[in-house]
């Protein structure tokens, strides 16, 4: 059987300070970003299947990438949790403010590695994530391929 790469896109708003860092990005400042999810798989071929001829419906994709990064990363303000930003999250909560304390360094990198687990976890077993591009600006983008994390 063909396999066929899906894409679907997302976006939403995040702020975010880069500890330790020695540019403009040690300061708290956020970005819009654009997020593309590939999937790659066979399309339903059953002729009585409802969803004949998908790899997977966008609208099942939709949900998952909104339920594990959009409707969390949207509009949040996120920190290292090992750095002494806690002391300024802790505020923004008190303040009700949504702030994630990730396990990394919140770089497009790392966000787009989370990103890349969080979704695999979710997919069908007759589909496998192919790609994320994830971009912060509208020059500048960090990628996760499958192939390269074999």
């Amino acid at each position: 059987m063909n396999k066929i790469r899906v894409t679907k896109e997302f976006s939403f708003e995040t702020g975010h300070a880069l500890y330790g860092y020695d540019g403009k990005c040690k300061n708290v400042h956020g970005h819009s970003y654009k997020l593309a999810v590939t999937v790659i798989g066979t399309p339903v071929s059953e002729k009585n299947a409802v969803k004949l001829g998908m790899v997977i419906d966008f609208g099942d994709l939709k949900k998952i990438v909104k339920e594990e990064v959009v409707d969390v990363f949207d509009h949040a303000t996120v920190f290292n949790k090992n750095t002494p930003h806690l002391e300024l999250a802790e505020e923004l909560e008190k303040r009700g403010h949504q702030v994630i304390l990730a396990d990394y360094q919140p770089t497009s990198e790392n966000m787009v590695l989370h990103f890349a687990a969080k979704i695999k976890a979710r997919l069908p077993k007759n589909l496998k994530l192919h790609s994320l591009k994830l971009r912060e600006t509208e020059t500048a983008y960090a990628e996760w391929f499958a192939e390269d994390n074999a």
